[in-house]
């Protein structure tokens, strides 16, 4: 099998996942992911199909990911990981599905409206 990619969106991040058969070592734009993201929480989320499978070294994994902050770029990874993991491993399509790791999460930021300080705040109402 040679190096295989998935991608993998959320929020207005999106991570393409390499991964290929190895011990288990996991980079994130040439990074460790625990030295990438700041918070231990996003690492987690991160690496979460990999543990919730038990394939964490099974496969070396690159991502690239690009765009949004650390919140969605855990998710866009999230994602495209579980796509690699589902396409490579027989019987894990349920136990993802059952996750929601295969969803694209499709909520964005609302857009700011004219007239309004912000997408849904408005200025206060006076009776009189």
């Amino acid at each position: 099998m040679e190096n295989q990619s998935f991608i993998g969106r959320r929020k207005t991040s999106t991570a393409r996942v390499h991964i290929k058969p190895g011990a288990g070592a996991f980079q994130v734009n040439k990074k460790e992911v625990d030295n990438y993201f700041n918070t231990e929480a996003h690492a987690n989320q991160a690496v979460q199909p990999m543990e919730l499978t038990e394939t964490s070294d099974k496969y070396d994994v690159k991502v690239t990911v690009r765009g949004g902050g650390m919140t969605g770029q855990a998710g866009a990874i999230q994602m495209a990981l579980a796509r690699a993991i589902d396409s490579l491993e027989e019987g894990m399509h349920e136990v993802l599905k059952k996750n929601g790791m295969l969803t694209r999460d499709d909520r964005m930021v609302e857009r700011k409206k004219y007239g309004q300080p912000k997408a849904r705040k408005k200025s206060q109402f006076s009776k009189r």
